[in-house]
């Protein structure tokens, strides 16, 4: 009860400082140019990595014991116009994972369920920077690799996109 007292009395006064002070910077010419500079830095600083939950996520479950599985593997060095396809196949394969954790009931269903709703999130929120080319891979075309190799290679591809 304390405690949300005085968030309460903070959020009134940091109110009152804004409506002082914030918004009377807002009328001159100046003041604006400020206002949509921090707006922008902080959009690009929070934007960073939309794949950060996906990293977390794997990493919950890349030494679970539960899944036994082969999954077509995409490169981790593909060419930068097939982005967007190796993404869309780590994300196929992750459903495969998903389903095969859902009839064996493993303990990291949830991690890989959030992995899919988040990469397809992410994906279509993105809209990566690549154009898909003709030369780029079908993901079947991948070779299959154990359920490890391809953990490391997806946090490779999200690590890549992500600097």
């Amino acid at each position: 009860q304390k405690t949300h007292l005085k968030s309460i009395c903070v959020q009134y006064q940091l109110y009152l400082l804004l409506n002082n002070h914030f918004f009377c910077l807002l009328k001159n010419e100046m003041g604006l140019i400020i206002f949509f500079l921090c707006a922008y830095i902080q959009k690009t600083a929070a934007g960073h990595c939309k794949w950060a939950e996906v990293l977390k996520d794997l990493e919950q479950i890349k030494t679970s014991k539960d899944i036994d599985v082969s999954l077509y593997t995409a490169n981790t060095d593909e060419d930068v116009k097939c982005q967007e396809p190796v993404m869309r196949c780590f994300l196929l394969e992750t459903k495969v994972i998903l389903q095969e954790c859902l009839i064996k009931n493993c303990s990291k269903t949830q991690d890989v369920l959030n992995i899919w709703k988040n990469g397809n999130a992410s994906l279509e929120n993105n809209k990566l920077n690549s154009t898909t080319s003709a030369k780029c891979k079908e993901c079947e075309e991948y070779e299959e690799k154990n359920f490890t190799e391809f953990i490391q290679s997806f946090v490779k591809v999200i690590q890549k996109e992500c600097k």
